[in-house]
């Protein structure tokens, strides 16, 4: 009375959608809370592929570049702000010693 189980076809394997983990983690050093959440979404990918789910691995996929990539273009564009006050913050200190 109990079925027989058959594995996933063998046509997904687990290199054939990208799990961007370590975009991902660099992330962490630019915007940490969208880092965890694309951690959490990357680290789902590898698990749905095992068990055949290819749409949801495809679906997280996605979604751990876009917090990973959104995350990174936060922090660069944070550094980059940051340095544009200082040297700003700088020249009008200058400019009031002269």
């Amino acid at each position: 009375m109990s079925q027989q189980w058959t594995p996933p076809p063998a046509g997904g394997a687990p290199g054939s959608v990208p799990n961007y983990l370590v975009p991902a983690i660099i992330s962490v050093f630019c915007c940490w809370p969208l880092a965890i959440v694309a951690i959490i979404f990357a680290a789902q990918v590898n698990g749905k592929v095992a068990a055949g789910d290819m749409a949801g691995a495809l679906d997280a996929s996605k979604k751990a570049k876009m917090f990973s990539f959104i995350g990174i273009g936060l922090g660069l564009a944070g550094i980059i702000i940051y340095i544009i006050f200082i040297v700003l913050l700088g020249g009008m200190s200058a400019i009031g010693n002269m």
